[in-house]
C-alpha cells in the first residue's frame, strides 16, 4: 500500500491507497514544532483504526511546502516504515510538461493537482485549490502546466482582517442569504463568501479568455464546498485531488 502525504502551511493531508483505490484519508493541523515520533504516534493510531499498520505500507510519497516538516516526514518514513519517501520535485516524471519560467519553484501540491486533473479529466482544466492561498492552476489541452494565479486564502484574509479591526468579531462561515447585510456579522459573511465567489468567477473568466477556450474547473481544498455552493463556475469538486495526484506520481516514478 501507498501512503501519500501532502504537507501544507495550514494542514497536512494523508491518504492510504491500495492500487488506485483511496482506502483512508486524514487531515491534521500543521504544527512545525511537532517531532517525527509525535506525528508517527498519531499516524499509528489512525492506521489501526482502519485495521492497518506501519507494516501495511510499502511506499511513501511526500509533497511538502513547509521545509522544516519535509525532513520531519522523511525521518518518519525512514524510522517507522524503513522506506525512503518519494519527494515530489521538478525532477520527477509527471506525464505533463511544466511550461513555466522556473519549473523548480512549482510546489509539489500544484504539480500533484495538475497531474490528477489531466489524468482524471483531460485538458484544458483549471484547478482552484482553497488553502492557505487560493491557487488557480491551469493545464492545457495537450497536457502542459501553464502556470496560474495566487490569491490570499479565504481564512488567511479573514484572519488578517479580524486581527486589524478591533470592533469586528468572529462569525460562522455560512452565506447570509443576501449580499446587502443589515448587521455586522451579515456584512462580514457577505463580503467574505460572496467576495470570494466573485474572485473565483472573475479569475476563471479571465483565464478562459487567455486560453481562448472553455476549460473544466475543478475545486479542491478544505473550504471548497463553502464557495462552490454559491457559484456555477466550479464544475467538479474533489477534496482528494492532491492525494490522487500524488498516487499517480508515485506510480509513474516507482522505479
Amino acid at each position: 500500500m501507498l501512503l501519500a502525504i501532502d504537507v501544507g502551511n495550514t494542514d497536512i493531508k494523508l491518504g492510504v491507497f491500495a492500487g488506485e483505490e483511496l482506502r483512508a484519508t486524514w487531515r491534521w493541523a500543521t504544527d512545525r514544532a511537532r517531532m517525527a515520533d509525535e506525528y508517527a504516534a498519531y499516524l499509528g493510531w489512525l492506521l489501526a483504526h482502519h485495521e492497518l499498520s506501519f507494516g501495511s505500507i510499502d511506499r511513501v510519497v511526500l509533497s511538502s511546502v513547509v521545509p522544516p516538516l519535509t525532513e520531519t516526514f522523511r525521518q518518519l518514513a525512514r524510522r517507522y516504515f524503513t522506506l525512503e519517501p518519494l519527494n515530489v520535485t521538478a525532477e520527477l516524471r509527471f506525464g505533463i510538461r511544466l511550461a513555466v519560467d522556473n519549473p523548480r519553484e512549482v510546489g509539489g501540491d500544484r504539480i500533484a493537482n495538475a497531474v490528477a486533473a489531466y489524468r482524471l479529466h483531460g485538458g484544458p482544466a483549471i484547478v482552484v485549490d482553497f488553502g492557505t492561498a487560493t491557487n488557480f492552476d491551469v493545464v492545457s489541452k495537450d497536457g502542459a502546466f501553464l502556470g496560474g494565479s495566487f490569491a490570499p486564502g479565504l481564512l488567511t484574509a479573514l484572519d488578517g482582517l479580524l486581527a486589524r479591526a478591533a470592533r469586528l468579531q468572529g462569525f460562522d462561515l455560512v452565506p447570509p442569504g443576501r449580499v446587502i447585510g443589515t448587521n455586522t456579522v451579515a456584512c462580514l459573511q457577505s463580503g467574505t463568501i460572496y467576495g470570494y465567489v466573485g474572485l473565483v468567477e472573475g479569475l476563471v473568466a479571465r483565464i478562459k479568455e487567455e486560453l481562448g477556450s472553455d476549460a473544466l474547473v475543478i475545486g479542491t481544498g478544505g473550504l471548497v464546498e463553502v464557495i462552490a455552493a454559491e457559484t456555477t463556475a466550479i464544475a467538479v469538486i474533489d477534496r482528494d485531488l492532491t492525494l490522487k495526484g500524488l498516487q499517480v506520481l508515485a506510480d509513474m516514478n516507482a522505479s
